[in-house]
């Protein structure tokens, strides 16, 4: 990284950014969007392909009306206006991941348009105005073989899977978005997340960020404090993390202001995001001329008739915020434990934990405090890491049984994490259970008492607290596998 970037507060004190957020979802429907291939993630290399998806001669399309029917209730919940009549267009360009040298896509006629999502970040509302959600296919997918990346970047050379060419796309469209201030960071991150809830709340996307089923085009341009008009912006290709959007602002931003202040112009490109924590030029950003747009011939016109939009209407779930609301008072937590899991982005892997019959606050306190710090460590949000729900409700039920400890809990999640089984099954073949036998236990407070004599007088001379030390000396010798307050019981009776 050799550019030269502004500090923020510097930054926001000579000038006001300006987002625009670009969401491409992958839909969840059993085939792909003009043909009948299966819509899978992970199977093998270019085996879900035919010759409509790789584009052959004389392949004919024809519209996936699942698809449909998920583009309208996607619009319907950004507040969009549903069109009464749309199309398919041609949008032209070559690259290696499009076989077809076009992407079917939505021009000028969007199923959805001018819409609007309200949210809150630190207690501070925003709205966010949608120019429109359109259908399209997504393209294929470039595997670079080489270097210490995964990137372009160092690639010795690339190879392409068609499978992902042909899925069902949305794409969701901010308009300029004023006013974020210093926090436009923050609110493009807390907009995606929002996004992401909706559109799982909606069952229509399974919103995987980490296998692109949810991928942010991040726009931002700057403006001189006092000034009107737009400055020129750079994009973000394909982030697909909510920490790594907002990180990838912050240097945007403070990577453009110093450009500015310096006399400088900004280019108009797209970038690519690295995880190291800096963006790299991509190429100069095409114009809608350079696609040189025309409606598709082999489809249709899309009209769904004001029946069927009211139909679908009322299959909308309630808003992430009113949802919030109801799970807060159904969990019982406070304001600043429900705001928590928000910040966290935990709230759906609770919610998914407590429809596994873990209590509440158990599922809360296991997400929020031993895998947000694991998370963290590994950069990655909590739904990415490599345990269930199901396997936290599962833990929990073994420390509420007794079973295990939160210290030895604590070792399964690391084993959990690892990939080496599920917790149960993990307690009992390297037999984690928690000791509670009197007899194996006063064994070990014999040799406690013994070895802390000075711990063991001050208790009897009433000083109760000193049996933390002896309770810790038995920890030790059990590895953690003592329960506790059997330990505290047996020490308590022994020095009366």
């Amino acid at each position: 990284m050799s550019e030269e970037i502004m500090d923020y507060a510097e930054a926001m004190a000579s000038f006001d950014p300006v987002l625009g957020l670009e969401v491409h979802v992958e839909l969840n429907t059993a085939t792909k969007m003009f043909c009948g291939c299966v819509n899978q993630f992970g199977s093998a290399p270019n085996s879900n392909t035919c010759p409509v998806c790789l584009g052959l001669p004389g392949a004919l399309p024809a519209v996936n009306a699942k698809a449909i029917e998920s583009a309208i209730r996607i619009g319907l919940a950004l507040n969009c206006e549903i069109s009464g009549w749309c199309r398919f267009a041609r949008k032209n360009y070559f690259y290696p991941d499009m076989t077809k040298n076009f992407q079917t896509s939505q021009y000028d006629e969007p199923i959805a348009f001018d819409g609007y999502v309200e949210l809150e970040v630190e207690g501070e509302p925003f709205r966010i105005p949608i120019e429109r959600a359109h259908m399209e296919e997504d393209a294929g997918k470039l595997v670079h073989v080489g270097g210490a990346t995964g990137r372009i970047q160092g690639a010795d050379y690339s190879l392409v899977d068609y499978n992902r060419a042909g899925t069902p796309l949305i794409e969701i469209v901010t308009k300029p978005v004023y006013g974020t201030g210093a926090k436009a960071p923050q609110v493009a991150k807390a907009y995606v997340a929002f996004l992401r809830d909706m559109l799982r709340d909606l069952g229509v996307s399974d919103v995987r960020m980490e296998q692109g089923s949810l991928r942010c085009d991040a726009n931002v341009s700057l403006m001189p404090k006092g000034a009107s008009e737009l400055g020129i912006r750079s994009e973000t290709k394909n982030v697909n993390s909510l920490r790594s959007i907002e990180q990838a602002l912050n240097y945007e931003i403070r990577r453009q202001a110093a450009i500015l202040a310096s006399g400088g112009k900004v280019k108009q490109e797209t970038r690519h995001w690295h995880e190291e924590g800096y963006t790299s030029p991509g190429r100069s950003k095409e114009t809608a001329e350079d696609y040189r747009y025309f409606p598709e011939p082999d489809l249709v016109p899309i009209a769904p008739s004001r029946e069927w939009v009211d139909e679908l209407r009322a299959t909308i779930p309630s808003p992430p915020d009113v949802r919030r609301q109801e799970l807060q008072a159904r969990w019982g937590f406070s304001e600043l434990e429900l705001r928590d899991a928000v910040n966290a982005g935990a709230l759906g892997v609770i919610e998914a934990t407590v429809a596994q019959g873990c209590p509440p606050q158990a599922a809360r306190k296991w997400w929020l405090t031993e895998l947000a710090r694991r998370a963290n460590e590994a950069h990655l949000e909590l739904d990415e890491l490599p345990i269930t729900p199901a396997q936290v409700a599962e833990l929990q039920q073994l420390v509420q049984a007794g079973t295990i400890n939160d210290t030895i809990a604590r070792k399964v999640i690391d084993a959990v994490l690892a990939g080496e089984g599920d917790p149960a099954q993990l307690v009992e073949t390297r037999q984690l259970a928690t000791v509670s036998d009197d007899d194996a236990l006063s064994d070990a407070v014999e040799r406690a008492i013994a070895q802390n004599a000075d711990a063991a007088q001050k208790i009897r001379d009433g000083k109760v607290q000193a049996v933390g030390a002896l309770i810790g000396a038995v920890m030790r010798e059990s590895k953690g596998k003592a329960d506790a307050a059997k330990v505290r019981e047996l020490i308590m009776a022994r020095l009366g």
